[in-house]
């Protein structure tokens, strides 16, 4: 049995992250921590490092998701914006591997993630999912 993959959701709209985190558990995916805050999410990336964290750009606290990006940049951890902001995330594209515009369905955002996660495994068999916006040119190429 392989282990899941860990996520960590960072999103301020309560009810569409509760949806998304049931979603991508349904899905098979390990959904670490669930916070609102940029200085939780620190916190959960410190204590262990998830896979993916899912990262909304416009967030209450010290700092936006765009600060939060750039600080789990430096654990190691890839970010996914998911934003309703995409010129934002656009600008911000040096500290993310992608970005998934909002609105998106619970459906959209597992395949974004499966999509992510098979490409930072080096997996790059999959079609690139509707609406997702790949940033990283680390990830390996699309044959």
């Amino acid at each position: 049995m392989t282990t899941p993959h860990t996520l960590l959701i960072v999103e301020d709209e309560i009810l569409p992250a509760m949806s998304l985190k049931s979603g991508l558990e349904d899905a098979g995916y390990w959904v670490m921590d669930l916070t609102s805050r940029p200085e939780e999410a620190m916190v959960a990336a410190l204590d262990r490092k998830p896979d993916l964290a899912l990262v909304n750009i416009k967030l209450h606290g010290r700092n936006d998701g765009i600060a939060l990006a750039v600080e789990l940049k430096t654990l190691g951890v890839p970010v996914l914006f998911i934003s309703g902001q995409p010129s934002r995330a656009i600008a911000a594209r040096s500290v993310a591997v992608g970005s998934l515009a909002k609105p998106y369905s619970v459906d959209d955002m597992v395949l974004a993630v499966a999509y992510l996660l098979a490409r930072l495994d080096g997996d790059a068999s999959q079609a690139l999912p509707r609406d997702l916006e790949v940033f990283d040119e680390d990830l390996p190429e699309v044959a």
